[in-house]
């Protein structure tokens, strides 16, 4: 199997960057093959008690993209559509107004939201070097978060919500696995791989 074959997949043996960059890739892609290709009524289906639909689970995973790239990366500003969310008063926002998009919508925030957070990335990287930098997410002493403590975060984020996205998906159509399969693309949105 070629890496074209599976994109997402990390390298074998590489830096830490690499493989921590790599796995969080594979989560993304694997988050993105179970929520791709559905329907508003799909994307808004629930199980058992829960709360959760793939849509908001698309929505919110935007905004942690948004939020770690932005806020907690540099200090920036989320952007769209977050700017204008007032997240004391509402802090399920995401979670709560997600039915209320389209499935384009959705995926198309959550596409671009990925595409923007890995060029901040290797902005960040490219010009303050290892993982070890500090990022502007502190603490209330004044400590500072690493960016490996970022990246560690966002991949604990991904790998939760993967698993409510794998039961989710399974009980809509039965699709199950651990990875996409080789050779899949996103039939839904414009979702891109990483640069490998």
């Amino acid at each position: 199997m070629s890496n074209s074959d599976t994109p997402w997949e990390p390298p074998i043996a590489g830096t830490e960057a690499e493989q921590l960059l790599g796995a969080l890739e594979r989560q993304r892609a694997t988050f993105r093959w179970k929520t791709d290709d559905l329907d508003e009524a799909q994307l808004n289906k629930r199980i058992g008690a829960s709360d959760l639909t793939l849509a908001s689970l698309l929505k919110h995973l935007a905004w942690v993209e948004a939020s770690g790239f932005n806020k907690r990366l540099t200090g920036d500003p989320y952007g769209p559509p977050w700017d204008d969310v007032d997240f004391r008063a509402d802090p399920d926002w995401e979670f709560r107004t997600a039915a209320d998009d389209s499935p384009e919508t959705l995926y198309a925030l959550w596409d671009d939201a990925v595409g923007r957070s890995r060029e901040r990335l290797a902005a960040f990287l490219a010009a303050n070097g290892d993982l070890g930098q500090p990022v502007h997410l502190s603490w209330p002493d004044g400590a500072h978060a690493s960016l490996r403590r970022l990246l560690f975060d966002l991949l604990e984020e991904y790998a939760r919500h993967t698993g409510h996205a794998d039961l989710l998906r399974e009980a809509i159509d039965g699709r199950t696995g651990e990875d996409p399969p080789p050779g899949w693309r996103p039939v839904s949105g414009q979702f891109q791989f990483a640069a490998g």
